[in-house]
């Protein structure tokens, strides 16, 4: 058996998921919400490095995410140790400078859908600067109407509080996950164009992320941030 597998339960069940409960104490609400099976996008808002590990360690199936692909490509033996780390945990490498490489991104996130998996992207794209939620990228919307998965959103709640920018490791403190009701996009490009229809169902989901949050939203783009956190 992939190694990488055998990793995944110790790290969800054993390790990392018990010691999150317990250094995070998270109030979680609407769990219900995921199917248990078949294909599921999560969308969730993005206010710290942790998100990307809180969400996957709470809903009970595995969850795939996107990775930088910086945290993939590391020299030595601290180099393949972090990135079976990551690809053990769910994450799929993307690389950000666009392009061929975010199609590519598109396509393995596509993959995990088609094969019924469960996949989680923030659609800012980023993390906030600011605790503000931020306009979000079409990916979401794509990926819901080439594969036909439903669109549970997600608010993230806290974690910008236990570990504010710039901050490598987080500090105990209360966190949250409020989790919306599935969303069918089902047949919305028919006779409308693709883009346009990305469009639409991305603001339709950020506005429910902007509900289940309670954030302030902003109609533009966070800014890619310049450090390599």
């Amino acid at each position: 058996m992939d190694p990488e597998r055998l990793i995944y339960p110790l790290m969800k069940y054993v390790l990392m998921g018990p010691a999150m409960r317990v250094a995070f104490l998270p109030r979680v609400s609407g769990l219900a919400h995921v199917p248990r099976v078949g294909p599921v996008i999560l969308a969730a808002n993005h206010l710290a490095f942790l998100d990307s590990f809180l969400l996957p360690l709470i809903v009970p199936r595995r969850v795939h995410f996107l990775g930088k692909h910086e945290y993939f490509t590391g020299a030595g033996a601290k180099g393949r140790t972090a990135a079976t780390f990551f690809r053990s945990v769910g994450a799929i490498a993307v690389d950000r400078s666009g392009g061929r490489a975010a199609l590519d991104a598109l396509d393995t996130s596509a993959a995990v859908l088609e094969s019924g998996g469960a996949f989680a992207i923030h659609p800012e794209g980023t993390r906030s600067p600011d605790g503000r939620l931020y306009r979000g990228r079409t990916g979401v919307a794509r990926l819901a109407m080439r594969t036909g998965a439903p669109v549970v959103p997600v608010a993230i709640q806290g974690t910008d509080k236990v570990q504010p920018r710039g901050q490598a490791v987080p500090k105990p403190g209360r966190v949250g996950l409020r989790i919306g009701e599935p969303m069918d996009f089902a047949g919305r490009d028919a006779g409308v164009p693709r883009g346009r229809a990305a469009r639409q169902i991305t603001d339709e989901i950020m506005e429910e992320i902007r509900r289940l949050s309670g954030q302030e939203y902003v109609d533009d783009y966070a800014p890619m941030p310049s450090d390599p956190g």
